[in-house]
């Protein structure tokens, strides 16, 4: 394999810089989005805590919230 496929005649620097820049970018919004997901997703278990029986099995037949408390059970 060629190091010149690399350099891509000169353009290398500018291609690879705006490549790292892109990836971190899309990286940074990932982890930030998954970190508020979780934060979101802690603070309504413990929401559904303090309901009561009958206002928590209306919310378990909901899709979503349904979703929610599954994959908190499992962990």
């Amino acid at each position: 394999m060629s190091i010149n496929i690399f350099f891509m005649d000169g353009y290398g620097i500018y291609v690879w810089s705006s490549f790292l820049v892109t990836f971190f970018g899309c990286l940074f919004l990932y982890l930030k989005t998954k970190k508020t997901l979780n934060k979101l997703e802690k603070e309504f278990i413990e929401e559904t805590q303090n309901l009561s029986s009958e206002q928590f099995e209306r919310i378990k037949n909901q899709k979503i919230p349904k979703e929610i408390l599954i994959s908190h059970s499992k962990t």
